[in-house]
């Protein structure tokens, strides 16, 4: 621990995923040493710090509901000269986690906050998933409503990169399965059920062979899931290369309508064959007044 400043320091800790043998050796000793350990759930931590063999450290919540509060407290405590460190329920805090508001404030008031790296659910599927890892993306968890869902699959066919991770709960990673078979969602997925633990999973294959191994499985609603997938090359929107431009297309159609540049744009909108935004059309539009008037 850093003993030189009179000012405390702020470590976000990495813990383990499920395996306690996975914690770090110095992640223990900042455990063991601080003078405040920051948790997501004070009950979790309690378990796992017990597994550790970690006792007196003053344990303070610093949950989702309650971090924006609760970061001036801890802030305070360490411009007396306490060092806090950070942990989550499992994992890298900030991950999908609480503990950002807390680190913005820190850095703000000039306090050092030093990462302590280990185990993060999302990095650990992506290592096993045998998918393209030149880049990926991680998003998080996946959207429970539909029209979000379809955004994000779509923002996915359009990236850059073709290797998504998730996290997603027991209870909605069949609804996730079925919508990418309901939108024949060219995918390959590996998703990681209870990753480090006694009796972890790895599913692989097409949606539709992934839910037939979940399926087969019987108690698939239990246990986290992290899920890493992988767009299909056939299933990728490849960019579009415009025939004519905008102002010509926009002519064409009021004159085979017989109708006004506004009454075209909304015909263009609505014809599924038109690759040109709202925008481009009324750019276009006002490009053909400036020009004929």
């Amino acid at each position: 621990m850093d003993t030189q400043n009179t000012v405390g320091t702020l470590y976000i800790v990495a813990t383990p995923i499920g395996n306690s043998r996975d914690m770090t050796e110095r992640g223990r000793e900042i455990l063991e040493t601080a003078d405040i350990i920051a948790a997501e759930d004070t009950r979790r931590s309690v378990v796992l710090l017990n597994k550790l063999g970690i006792r007196g450290n003053a344990l303070s919540a610093n949950h989702k509901f309650n971090e924006y509060g609760k970061a001036r407290y801890f802030i305070e405590q360490m411009q007396q000269g306490k060092n806090i460190a950070v942990i989550t329920d499992a994992g890298t805090p900030c991950i999908s986690d609480p503990g950002n508001e807390l680190i913005k404030a820190a850095i703000e008031a000039g306090i050092r906050v030093v990462g302590i790296p280990g185990c993060c659910a999302a990095v650990t599927a992506l290592s096993i998933s045998g998918f393209d890892l030149s880049t990926f993306l991680f998003y998080g968890f996946f959207p429970r409503e539909t029209a979000d869902r379809r955004r994000v699959l779509s923002m996915m066919r359009k990236g850059d990169t073709r290797t998504y991770a998730f996290y997603e709960s027991p209870k909605r990673i069949m609804s996730v399965i079925d919508f990418f078979l309901e939108e024949n969602a060219g995918l390959k997925l590996c998703l990681c059920n209870d990753m480090t633990k006694l009796h972890e999973m790895t599913f692989r294959g097409s949606p539709a062979e992934v839910k037939e191994q979940l399926l087969a499985k019987g108690n698939y609603e239990k246990g986290e899931y992290a899920f890493v997938a992988e767009v299909c090359e056939d299933y990728l929107l490849k960019e579009v290369e415009h025939i004519s431009s905008p102002e010509a297309l926009l002519v064409d159609c009021m004159v085979q309508n017989d109708c006004t540049a506004k009454d075209a744009i909304k015909l263009l909108l609505k014809d599924e064959n038109n690759t040109y935004s709202k925008n481009e059309l009324y750019a276009a539009h006002l490009a053909l007044k400036e020009r004929f008037g």
